[in-house]
């Protein structure tokens, strides 16, 4: 996919430039000779841009603010949400969070909006996490703004959490348990496809829905197996049902004083969730970039909690 480049005069603002897909989105528009600034939550972490991104507060509780802060954007590229609730921040608070952005964002001017969103997101969905990403798809589409919403299923790179802290555990583990028999499918998609696509659907003037997804698709048991030969690792693959492997999962929360993987993503992973009916749209495989990196993954613990709320 060829990125043509836009007029630098043109302004996009991208929540969270300084986090994980935020930052790749970022990054490929400075390359495209595009301006962007951040409205983030966290302001005051490294900026690996050079000083390039002008930085806004991302402030629910100030929505003034907010329309001032998206004056004469373009196009807003919305990375916004949460992995689990976690104190007052619910699936709720980040729906209404998210809806306080949209009104924003019209209310600034803003012609497009390119929101991130996950596989398979739907307002009826039995899951929270799904479920609110289809009610902040809805509040897009009902804004009357021009959108783009793009779908990802797992997204892979050098900072994701859940292929490295797979490749953690394998290291450093005799055993690594999988939920059930591990038949349940997932189709990995490298962080710069993401971006790219994220990019090329804000060039774009027409509504639409892209889901944002790998060349590969394996089985979790596959998945692990794959991550585990990258890792160099002789840990037995086990499979326990899934209350169990929760109950492990949540011991070793307490270990590590993080959150490794909560009951709702247990089910959405074993619904089949996070692979696509669409088309192939990412051109990185899974297999080669671990192949690339293999040193590299794994090698130190990625925390969910350290990353978002420390």
């Amino acid at each position: 996919m060829t990125l043509r480049r836009r007029n630098p005069t043109f302004l996009n603002a991208v929540t969270g430039a300084f986090g994980y897909i935020g930052k790749y989105i970022t990054r490929q528009l400075l390359d495209s000779g595009e301006s962007v600034r951040t409205l983030t939550g966290h302001p005051r972490r490294q900026d690996p841009f050079g000083g390039r991104v002008k930085v806004f507060p991302l402030d629910f509780a100030h929505p003034t603010q907010l329309v001032e802060s998206l004056r004469g954007v373009t196009t807003l590229y919305n990375t916004y949400w949460v992995r689990f609730p976690r104190g007052r921040v619910t699936f709720e608070t980040a729906v209404a969070n998210s809806g306080t952005l949209v009104r924003a964002a019209r209310q600034a001017g803003v012609r497009r909006i390119v929101h991130i969103s996950i596989t398979n997101a739907s307002a009826d969905s039995p899951l929270p996490y799904f479920r609110g990403k289809g009610r902040v798809e809805q509040a897009i589409i009902a804004s009357g703004l021009s959108y783009a919403i793009v779908r990802p299923t797992v997204v892979f790179g050098l900072e994701d959490i859940l292929i490295n802290n797979i490749a953690w555990h394998l290291r450093r583990f005799p055993a690594f348990a999988v939920f059930g028999r591990g038949d349940c499918r997932v189709q990995p998609v490298y962080v710069k496809d993401v971006a790219q696509i994220a990019a090329h659907s804000g060039h774009r003037t027409e509504d639409l829905f892209v889901d944002a997804v790998g060349p590969e698709t394996y089985t979790f048991d596959q998945l692990v197996r794959l991550i585990g030969r990258a890792a160099g690792s002789r840990a037995r693959v086990l499979h326990l049902p899934p209350d169990l492997g929760l109950w492990l999962a949540r011991f070793g929360s307490l270990m590590l004083n993080d959150v490794i993987i909560t009951r709702d993503e247990i089910r959405g992973l074993m619904a089949n969730l996070l692979v696509s009916a669409g088309p192939v749209t990412g051109r990185t495989r899974l297999s080669d970039w671990l192949a690339q990196n293999a040193r590299g993954v794994g090698a130190r613990y990625a925390s969910e909690l350290q990353r978002h709320y420390r």
